[in-house]
């Protein structure tokens, strides 16, 4: 016991001297990230930028003669139609291939080109371009390995006060990313540091993982080595008569101390929680090829056919005159259209053809579990338990109660008896599908609910949540701070004896 005692204090005095800098960065960056993330090209800005789709309702062709130009042998896994720069386009995905037809048969598609680059950029921005630059690599703005293919990608840099930089795609004619300078100084002091989203790192997902992986996994043998010091010093302390609640007369000593024996296990948890963010459960929990196909997909797998959308597209979009995107979806056998317009999205029963909001029953779920499993043999149909759920729960949860104009209430509660003890809920009105097994609940028990405070009875609360990371942060901060300067000070010793 006094050996590993002894390893103990080794272990976290080396690892300590080489991580504390590393784990102040990690902890004040946290600060800064419930506030200020990466900035992003989200969906959301993406459909700002389309036009009403209406605009050519007269115009528009029998989906029937749209899917004609799907080969016979291919499935569409996605159909939608929006409209870009004067041209309204139809977007098919199949397991084979991705095209992309004009609504007008005459038209053609509009090439990617430096003029229809500049077209889309001004979307963005009506301000005067100051410069171009053409990258043929990845840099800190868009280090992500999958942004390759794009390459050569366009920074546009406009003549604005924001500083505006906007990155657009060689290959596709999309915005990558869209940042002002503001956003970009708050992203050096959360999200770079804190994830590792360096350019010469990032870019390479498996090197990236491995090593945030490695740092946070030494991290958790220190901060556990630096408990066990804790423990032990404590006890040593405890057997003196009259002693003080702190052994230690030197402050830096003395507040690591103090400071470790409060929050010493939130360090531990929140290092711990930070390398599975990173790690699949599925690697070390369940086994490989229990689940070929995501779950969710097998319930929402597209199957156009004309025959099933009863209800024309074209007078859902006379209904809703505001609609930028509409998108043809299926639940089961179930068809429906999903229209968005800039704050709203609309889900409308296509299986009617009187024009009404989706709502999925009881027997139109049981339908499609039965589509999706009837022979599978892993799930046992028979001991499939239904309920319709009117409260939030720990593993459907969320902070509105409204999303896009949507309720997130009452959701239908599908139990399946299989070896993951998995369950589906399934929104009525959307047909969103959250699928939990055993995975699920290990991701969420090891990363969301100790990394995030996702915790029962705070995800309803944003305030106290935050009260309370604010305050574990602090006690984090300055555990990592008083190792800094124990680091310091051992480095100068160090230091010291070598030059003697």
């Amino acid at each position: 016991m006094k050996f590993l005692t002894k390893l103990m204090y080794a272990i976290h005095r080396v690892l300590g001297t080489l991580l504390s800098i590393l784990f102040l960065v990690w902890f004040l960056s946290a600060f800064v990230m419930m506030y200020h993330r990466f900035p992003r090209v989200s969906e959301k800005e993406k459909l700002q930028r389309q036009e009403l789709l209406t605009r050519t309702a007269g115009t528009l062709p029998d989906i029937a003669d749209v899917i004609a130009h799907v080969a016979k042998d291919e499935k569409i896994r996605s159909l939608s139609l929006c409209r870009t720069l004067g041209q309204t386009v139809f977007e098919i995905k199949t397991n084979k291939s991705e095209l992309n037809l004009p609504a007008t048969p005459s038209d053609t598609i509009l090439p990617i080109s430096r003029e229809y680059i500049l077209r889309n950029a001004s979307l963005w921005n009506k301000e005067p371009i100051s410069r171009i630059d053409t990258l043929d690599a990845l840099d800190t703005w868009i280090p992500f390995e999958k942004l390759k293919k794009e390459l050569p990608i366009y920074k546009i840099h406009f003549n604005d006060k924001e500083k505006t930089e906007l990155y657009m795609s060689s290959q596709s004619g999309e915005a990558l990313q869209h940042s002002t300078h503001e956003e970009r100084v708050w992203a050096w002091f959360s999200a770079i540091p804190h994830w590792g989203y360096f350019a010469w790192l990032r870019q390479n997902t498996a090197l990236w993982r491995r090593t945030m992986i490695t740092l946070t996994a030494l991290g958790c043998l220190m901060v556990f080595a630096g408990c066990w010091v804790t423990i032990d010093v404590w006890k040593k302390n405890r057997r003196r008569s009259h002693s003080t609640f702190s052994p230690y007369k030197k402050k830096w000593y003395h507040w690591h101390y103090v400071s470790g024996i409060f929050f010493g296990l939130f360090v531990f948890t929140f290092t711990f929680s930070g390398m599975m963010s990173l790690n699949s459960v599925q690697e070390w929990n369940v086994s490989k090829g229990e689940k070929a196909v995501s779950p969710v997909k097998k319930l929402q797998v597209l199957s156009v056919c004309p025959e099933q959308f009863k209800l024309d597209y074209r007078q859902a979009l006379a209904r809703y005159p505001k609609t930028k995107e509409i998108k043809w979806s299926c639940f089961g056998n179930h068809p429906y259209y999903t229209l968005k317009e800039d704050k709203k999205e609309w889900y409308i029963d296509a299986a009617d053809p009187t024009m009404k909001p989706l709502d999925l029953t009881e027997e139109d779920v049981c339908a499609a579990i039965h589509k999706a499993y009837g022979k599978d043999s892993v799930f046992q149909l028979s001991a499939v338990e239904i309920s319709s759920l009117n409260h939030f729960e720990t593993y459907y949860r969320d902070m509105n109660a409204m999303y896009r104009g949507q309720s997130q209430l009452p959701v239908w509660k599908v139990e399946m008896n299989d070896a993951g003890n998995s369950v589906f809920y399934i929104h009525p009105q959307t047909a969103k599908v959250r699928y939990v097994d055993t995975v699920v609940r290990w991701k969420y028990w090891t990363y969301t609910a100790l990394h995030r405070m996702r915790l029962p009875g705070l995800n309803s609360n944003g305030t106290l949540r935050k009260g309370i990371l604010w305050m574990l942060l602090l006690g984090g901060t300055m555990v990592s701070a008083s190792g800094v300067m124990l680091s310091v000070n051992y480095i100068r010793k160090k230091y010291r004896k070598l030059k003697k």
